[in-house]
């Protein structure tokens, strides 16, 4: 009810007080609009805080949150809002009063493909904030968090005092140097905290649960290939786990709580089966460890025959899915250069077949026609995604372009046809085959 959403929001001002609510939302609206302009999250900053101020104070009319709030949506409904734009706006404000305005508030921009924070130097972040504390610190909440958009509020909230907090102190120290470099080894493990959780919730948020989950196992089939499926399974249900539990709670310590109990989990079933695991695991910071583990590359390809292809009885039980996920485990840890957006399409694939050939009035006729197509097309389609990517990781970005030209070039493509290739395969490797490429995007160029 319209009281409820009042006194929870008064509540939260009377707690936080002016400065640290206005913080919050400064937060809060750029992780919504991540690509809003500075501008236009400042003018919805500036509306929200004054509504706020103004009828949160004691002896306010009790209608006067209910007006400014109405007032605000109808401003973001005018064609010249000075607010984010959004495509969805039109659609709420075809709608009236109470309707209108819990629509435009569940509004969110898509997370940005890849993070544009980067921080300057520390002679120019002192130089920024001498110049205009207030300015510097709005600034830098807005670009951190449209950044990192997908990252816990709570982890944003930690990361971005902390960082304002070392600007504040080293800029105004008499060894500004020897602050920073103090203050940020202080800072790494909210820092890694901050890039972890955004990549997980991005993951999370794109792929849901199960995709999350299956995601996590391809990921681990492909960095320690002699782990069997059973073994890495229910590692990969904890990591889908925590981002359903972490990602969109208030909790202060929710995130970091459940990683490190998960990392210890990780370290725990794959170090003695693993070196390169055991090398991640050997530090006392979690935090660290779990950065070690994501980043680790894939392990070569091993020997291991074909794998056995599921029955279309199997298929079709009722532990169909868990079939087709072991047998999508076994082809990513047979190629371990298979990008992620590939085996996360292979994912959605298996799961469409699976609902159209069970429910025709033919399985066995539907089945035996996709298995032809899978043999013809699939496996050879892997296979060169599986090499792209490979190459990419080996050599150096020229060398591997000069590879891929000379690759290409074989099918006699005309010369435009073939810089058009080049381009659209160059483009591909650089943003998807690494382990932290951005899910829509990549899913997009798959």
């Amino acid at each position: 009810g319209k009281a409820y959403v009042r006194e929870k929001v008064c509540q939260e001002y009377k707690i936080l007080g002016k400065e640290n609510f206005r913080t919050l939302t400064i937060i809060d609206t750029s992780r919504k609009y991540s690509n809003g302009t500075f501008q236009e999250i400042g003018h919805l900053v500036r509306d929200i805080v004054s509504l706020v101020e103004t009828c949160c104070a004691d002896g306010a009319d009790p209608s006067c949150y209910d007006a400014g709030s109405t007032a605000m949506s109808e401003k973001s409904c005018r064609a010249d809002s000075p607010f984010p734009a959004h495509p969805g706006t039109a659609q709420c404000c075809g709608q009236q009063g109470l309707e209108r305005k819990l629509c435009l508030a569940a509004l969110r921009h898509p997370p940005p493909a890849l993070p544009r924070f980067l921080q300057p130097s520390d002679r120019e972040l002192c130089h920024a904030f001498r110049l205009q504390p207030r300015e510097f610190a709005d600034r830098f909440l807005y670009e951190y968090a449209s950044s990192y958009s997908q990252a816990p509020l709570p982890v944003l909230l930690a990361s971005t005092s902390t960082f304002l907090s070392m600007v504040s102190t080293c800029c105004t120290s008499p060894a500004p140097t020897a602050c920073f470099l103090k203050e940020k080894l202080e800072r790494k493990s909210i820092s890694l905290l901050t890039l972890t959780s955004n990549r997980i919730c991005s993951r999370f948020s794109a792929y849901g649960k199960d995709k999350a989950s299956f995601s996590s196992l391809a990921s681990l089939a492909q960095k320690v290939p002699s782990a069997s499926f059973e073994d890495l399974l229910p590692l990969a249900e904890d990591a889908a786990e925590v981002a359903s539990h972490c990602c969109d709670s208030m909790a202060e310590d929710c995130m970091q709580r459940k990683l490190l109990e998960h990392t210890a989990r990780v370290c725990s079933a794959l170090s003695a089966r693993d070196r390169r695991f055991a090398g991640c695991c050997q530090g006392k910071n979690l935090m660290e460890n779990h950065f070690c583990i994501l980043a680790m590359p894939p392990a070569p390809a091993p020997r291991l025959p074909e794998p056995p292809e599921p029955t279309n009885k199997e298929l079709c039980a009722k532990e169909g899915a868990l079939h087709a996920t072991r047998f999508l485990f076994e082809l990513a840890r047979r190629h371990p250069s298979l990008p992620e957006a590939v085996l996360a399409k292979l994912y959605d694939s298996s799961g469409k077949l699976r609902r159209e050939c069970c429910s025709s009035k033919d399985p066995s006729a539907c089945w035996g026609s996709k298995r032809q197509r899978i043999q013809a097309e699939l496996f050879p389609f892997l296979a060169k995604a599986d090499q792209l990517c490979g190459q990419y990781h080996k050599l150096p970005f020229l060398e591997f372009k000069k590879r891929l030209r000379d690759s290409l070039a074989q099918a006699e493509p005309s010369p435009a046809q073939l810089e058009q290739l080049l381009e659209q395969r160059a483009s591909f490797a650089s943003s998807c085959c690494l382990s932290d490429s951005p899910p829509l995007l990549c899913a997009s160029k798959v």
